[in-house]
């Protein structure tokens, strides 16, 4: 019988990589576009990723991560590059005008919708958490209470019999 096996650090695809590898599956589709999150005037979050790159898997975890403690008080865009409609040029408020050509990349607007964090690759959570603090005027880490919150789901890579 063949087996299915999903690879963290591989370029295969194996399905949605916030459902599979962040267990986190209300990330897609986005609730709203980023033209609807400008128009909000909420601090707003767009990643650009692929579901068959190792880059994107890994970094999958980072952004549930953001969703968790920030979800509610800012938009959240995770959007598959090749969801991008090809064009010659963009508007500043399609997504398509703040892609660089590189998977994953983080770009961060404030509530005014001026970019503050635009970065290519994975980004550390502590990079865009400070950022965010920033924006929402929170004391920095060091000031601050470590906020934690309990495991909700899991992702066990032990197979079982």
């Amino acid at each position: 019988m063949p087996t299915a096996i999903a690879g963290l650090k591989d370029d295969r695809y194996e399905g949605d990589i916030f459902t599979l590898y962040a267990g986190n599956g209300s990330l897609v589709p986005p609730k709203v576009t980023l033209e609807q999150a400008l128009e909000r005037k909420r601090p707003t979050i767009l990643v650009f990723y692929l579901d068959d790159n190792s880059d994107s898997k890994q970094y999958s975890t980072v952004v549930s991560q953001l969703q968790a403690f920030y979800g509610r008080t800012l938009d959240l865009i995770a959007l598959r590059v090749d969801a991008i409609p090809p064009k010659k040029t963009y508007a500043k408020t399609e997504a398509g005008y703040y892609y660089s050509g590189v998977v994953p990349q983080t770009v961060l607007f404030d509530e005014t919708g001026k970019v503050v964090l635009n970065q290519k690759g994975s980004v550390a959570y502590e990079q865009i958490d400070d950022v965010l603090r920033k924006v929402f005027k929170l004391l920095p880490r060091s000031e601050s209470v470590e906020l934690r919150r309990q495991p909700v789901n899991e992702f066990n890579t032990e197979l079982i019999p």
